[in-house]
């Protein structure tokens, strides 16, 4: 029974650790290099053999002070933007110049503080026709010249998104050809305690067909909620499971004797390496169903608000992920794009759902209405090469549209 033991807990760090270092999530970890404070010149930007960029700790998520929901939501009615999202394109502020690196970049260096002010105030620009921006290289520059500074993604600690460009600060979106038929629903990107406040997304390559990036008003999505759902929502909290690890239908054919001190050893271990691992908590659940009915632990994230005051602007906004995270509403959405993938170790472990702070689930009728008040506020913005949208993360929640051929989107995450 000891050498039983011994294994089961030797196996379960095993699958906890593999869970979070598989290959298949593997990343370049930037090193310290000193990044420049003040954007090049114009003449040196594009094209330059440049050190890497240092990347800061993702900032941690500010949650803020407890709201008066109804006031909140009142205050956003009030102040709903007209312009979502905001569109620039470099014929129209360049004229001929459009295409001109040089007076690209100075053209950001000149309008940087318009354009911070606009990603903040209206939550989302798309810049159109720059040719600087169709290499990370010129990204790059593009986001030196705008006064943004990078920060590591807030799964950097499990590694979970590759690189594009090492120097840049690039990542890469989700584009693999085994997710092409997933719709990835509306989310802003924070994981427990990190939360990046801006991001860059780019465009290197569009999809033949689809891959729209898309893009929603949290304000918007707050302003138009029923408001006794939204009341129940904020008083009662939201949580997340993060990930489902399906490797233990084998305790099945364990003697009932043995299978619960077998389960609660194996619980302890993997709880004891994930948290070890993920830069926050997560309590692990047993449960059973998530795939083909095999017995599997869940890992769930700490209770939190699905509506925020914005950390800079004070304005409150919906910042939860249901959309994305509810396996109810992937599900649903199978009917129309095919089944999902799961190909790999990772994507078979990457799984979520949301559920009340207590634990229980949200009926289907309020998954229906939170995906119809969402989808309702969704922008599909086609992008070409060197297109790009500038996103302030907690106003403005982002997704993916599926699409066929090949797809090569990135992103940077900013302080």
């Amino acid at each position: 029974g000891r050498q039983i033991g011994t294994r089961v807990m030797m196996l379960a760090l095993y699958v906890a650790v593999a869970a979070a270092t598989s290959p298949a999530r593997s990343a370049f970890r930037p090193s310290s290099v000193r990044m420049a404070t003040v954007a090049p010149s114009p003449s040196a930007a594009v094209g330059a053999d440049r050190p890497e960029v240092e990347m800061a700790v993702c900032p941690e998520t500010v949650w803020g002070p407890q709201l008066d929901i109804a006031a909140a939501q009142a205050a956003v009615k009030d102040r709903l933007a007209a312009d979502f999202p905001r569109e620039l394109r470099a014929a129209d502020v360049l004229g001929d110049k459009a295409g001109d690196a040089d007076a690209e970049l100075a053209y950001f260096q000149g309008a940087a503080k318009e354009l911070r002010a606009m990603m903040l105030d209206d939550g989302a620009v798309v810049l159109r026709g720059f040719s600087l921006t169709k290499t990370p290289e010129g990204f790059q520059s593009m986001y030196e010249a705008l006064g943004l500074q990078p920060c590591l993604d807030p799964l950097h600690s499990v590694s979970a998104r590759p690189m594009v460009d090492k120097k840049s600060a690039v990542y890469e979106a989700v584009n693999k050809e085994s997710r092409k038929n997933f719709f990835i629903g509306m989310h802003n990107e924070f994981v427990g305690k990190r939360a990046p406040r801006r991001a860059a997304f780019v465009c290197f390559k569009a999809a033949e067909e689809g891959g729209e990036f898309l893009l929603c008003d949290g304000r918007q999505v707050l302003a138009d909620l029923d408001a006794s759902l939204l009341g129940k929502l904020y008083d009662r909290r939201i949580r997340y499971s993060v990930m489902e690890l399906p490797f233990f239908g084998w305790l099945d054919a364990v003697p009932g004797p043995l299978r619960a001190p077998l389960m609660g050893a194996i619980k302890g271990a993997v709880t004891a390496a994930l948290n070890a691992k993920v830069d926050f908590d997560v309590e692990l659940q047993w449960g059973e169903g998530g795939y083909d009915g095999v017995r599997m632990l869940q890992a769930r994230a700490p209770v939190q608000p699905p509506v925020v005051a914005h950390p800079e602007t004070g304005v409150p906004t919906w910042f939860c992920n249901v959309h994305s995270h509810s396996s109810v509403l992937r599900k649903s959405r199978e009917a129309k794009y095919g089944a999902e993938r799961f190909e790999s170790g990772a994507s078979r472990i990457n799984k979520s759902d949301m559920f009340f702070g207590d634990g229980e689930a949200l009926t289907d009728a309020e998954l229906k209405q939170l995906d119809e008040v969402t989808m309702k506020h969704v922008h599909f913005v086609k992008m070409a090469e060197g297109d790009v949208v500038l996103v302030d993360n907690y106003s403005t929640m982002h997704g993916r549209n599926v699409f066929e051929g090949t797809r090569k989107h990135a992103v940077t995450w900013f302080q």
